[in-house]
């Protein structure tokens, strides 16, 4: 009977800890869509952490997983580019944060601006405090903060950082290294 009551407990304990990990510390997602290419492939598999940003702000750079504004039934995921209390604009495919172009070698293309979206070519658009302004690297097929907006921060799960599907693949994520 004793074996039963420490299996038993064993199991609880397991789950409890699993469960603690999975909900404040990491998760598991899958990259849907061709929205992060060529940083991400659609069915790859990353890590999220869960819990630095509940000790410190985003950082330009990072890759990050955020409820969708439109829909929160989906995660997308995305790069952030404009912090809070910047300004950000796009002229001539380029992306200018306060005035300064920013340098973004991991980019196969241009940024292009999409009709009927937030920002528009060559305007101005100022980052309200707690949000973030994101994007995705393969900025032709990206739905993104050109379209809906900076995010809020709450809306952010978590940073991505470690890629475990495909297993070449395997590896940390850094984050972009940015000069401007």
């Amino acid at each position: 009977m004793n074996f039963v009551f420490d299996f038993l407990e064993t199991i609880v304990v397991a789950l409890s800890v699993f469960v603690v990990i999975y909900l404040f510390i990491v998760q598991p997602h899958e990259v849907k869509g061709s929205s992060m290419e060529p940083t991400f492939q659609n069915n790859e598999y990353i890590i999220t952490d869960k819990i630095s940003y509940r000790f410190g702000k985003p950082n330009r750079g990072d890759v990050v997983i955020f409820k969708a504004p439109v829909n929160p039934d989906v995660d997308y995921i995305k790069r952030i580019i404009g912090l809070p209390g910047e300004t950000v604009m796009v002229q001539s495919g380029r992306i200018y944060i306060d005035g300064k172009m920013l340098n973004e070698p991991y980019l196969e293309d241009l940024t292009p601006i999409f009709p009927g979206g937030f920002i528009k070519e060559g305007v101005v658009v100022s980052i309200p405090e707690n949000h973030y302004f994101v994007m995705g690297d393969n900025r032709p097929h990206s739905s993104d903060s050109r379209e809906f907006g900076p995010i809020e921060k709450k809306l952010i799960i978590g940073r991505a950082v470690f890629r475990y599907w495909p297993i070449n693949n395997l590896g940390l994520i850094p984050g972009a290294n940015y000069r401007y």
